[in-house]
């Protein structure tokens, strides 16, 4: 479907194919000789833009974090022609994004003042940053793979498997490294498991394919359409497939806003809570660990 279209897509899955869509356009977000569309003047971010557009028009429910990420989006693609030295070019790009509604009016002048500066390092720029963008990008899909545990690909891998004379048992009894009190990091390996080997050998009989199996976008693939958010030390051949996390200490700042968000949301949103705070490399059950210290 991302190679080829949506025509064969159910509506139910089209939404997992839109955010595969925007997550290949916003890792490539800089690099603006790679091209989209057929029209080449639109960048890989402009590109995000309008499949960004698709994934609001599914849902109501997150106004909020879909106008942060609009937004940042939006001011990325100026910032990477500035970074670039193209200023011409986002002059006119900052034509393509806006309308002349007065909700989008104060953005459009702060972006043109930006622009005329010639200066990519301006506090605006830099307030909005592309890490920005990513983390909350990264919320949003926290929140999209908890709403979409059970996913098409699982069935499809499970059916793959058994076609293959393998036998999904077999695979899923297969030998992994896991402490025997975790049951549930067990069945996501085994998960893990099934649905690699339908991915490598889909990419396999694709010729051309735009993805390389040994690459961290494959992986942010993976992550991406099986919900493995917390896959670590998943090992094939000794090497490891997923980095592991350094612990960071909270900081006063960040237990100010999470206690501001349980006040807000209530104990047990941490998803809310995440969102709506200002957290750097943090996760839903960081936050709830974390509540749980703090109310000792």
């Amino acid at each position: 479907a991302l190679i080829n279209g949506l025509s064969q897509i159910p509506p139910h899955q089209k939404k997992t194919v839109y955010l595969c869509q925007l997550l290949i356009r916003i890792a490539q977000g800089k690099s603006l000789g790679l091209k989209f569309e057929n029209d080449q003047r639109i960048s890989p971010l402009e590109s995000a833009l309008s499949f960004w557009t698709l994934l609001e028009r599914e849902e109501m429910k997150l106004e909020k974090l879909h106008e942060d990420i609009r937004r940042l989006i939006q001011i990325q693609i100026v910032a990477v022609h500035m970074e670039n030295k193209y200023f011409k070019e986002a002059a006119e790009v900052l034509e393509r994004l806006f309308t002349d509604s007065e909700s989008d009016k104060p953005l459009r002048v702060k972006l043109a003042t930006v622009i005329k500066t010639k200066d990519p390092y301006v506090p605006l720029l830099q307030s909005f940053s592309y890490s920005l963008l990513i983390s909350k990008i990264k919320s949003y899909i926290e929140l999209f793979m908890k709403e979409n545990e059970t996913n098409f690909l699982i069935q499809e891998a499970t059916k793959q498997v058994a076609s293959k004379g393998l036998g999904a048992t077999a695979w899923q009894n297969r030998h992994v490294e896991v402490n025997e009190n975790d049951k549930s990091d067990l069945e996501t390996k085994q998960r893990f498991v099934l649905s690699i080997i339908l991915l490598r050998d889909v990419l396999g009989q694709m010729q051309n394919c735009c993805l390389d199996v040994d690459s961290s976008l494959f992986w942010m693939y993976t992550n991406c359409l099986l919900g493995l958010n917390n896959m670590q030390n998943v090992e094939k051949n000794g090497v490891s497939l997923a980095p592991s996390r350094k612990r960071q200490r909270w900081t006063y700042q960040e237990d100010l806003q999470l206690k501001s968000g349980v006040r807000e949301f209530g104990v047990g949103n941490w998803t809310k809570i995440l969102v709506h705070g200002n957290f750097t490399n943090r996760t839903s059950v960081m936050l709830k660990d974390r509540w749980r210290t703090l109310s000792r």
